[in-house]
C-alpha cells in the first residue's frame, strides 16, 4: 500500500519560512507526480503545487507563486515544499499526494487526479 506522510509543519511568525517534506512508502516502484494541496478552516481544499516525476516541471497556485518551492528526490521517495515569505493567509492543514503518470512532465491540479494523500501537517502563521 502506498502512502505519503508529511512533517514538518508548525508555527511561525509572519515573514518566516518552514519546508514541509513528504516521504511515500510502499511500492512506488512507477512513475508518479506529487501534489501539495491546503485546507484552511472553514474552506475547501486547494491546490498549491505540482512537481513532475522528473523534477523539472513545478506549477503553483498564483497566491504562492515566487514564495514557495516545490522539488523531490526520487532516490529517497522524498517531496519538499519550501515555503518563505509566509503570511497568515497560508495558515491550512498541507497535504502532498500522489499520482501514477507514465508521463516525466506530468503535473496535476485538480485533487480528484490524485490517488493517494498524506495524513496532512498543520502549518500557522502568526501576524
Amino acid at each position: 500500500q502506498v502512502q505519503p506522510v508529511e512533517s514538518g509543519g508548525g508555527l511561525v511568525q509572519a515573514g518566516g519560512s518552514l519546508r514541509l517534506s513528504c516521504v511515500t512508502s510502499g511500492r512506488t516502484n512507477s512513475r508518479y507526480a506529487m501534489g501539495w494541496f491546503r485546507q484552511a478552516p472553514g474552506k475547501e481544499r486547494e491546490f498549491v503545487g505540482a512537481i513532475s516525476w522528473s523534477g523539472s516541471r513545478t506549477d503553483y497556485t498564483d497566491s504562492v507563486k515566487g514564495r514557495f518551492t516545490i522539488s523531490r528526490d526520487n532516490a529517497k521517495n522524498m517531496v519538499y515544499l519550501q515555503m518563505n515569505s509566509l503570511k497568515p493567509e497560508d495558515t491550512a492543514v498541507y497535504y502532498c499526494a500522489l499520482r501514477y503518470t507514465n508521463g516525466i512532465l506530468d503535473t496535476f491540479f485538480r485533487d480528484y487526479e490524485y490517488q493517494y494523500w498524506g495524513q496532512g501537517t498543520q502549518v500557522t502563521v502568526s501576524s
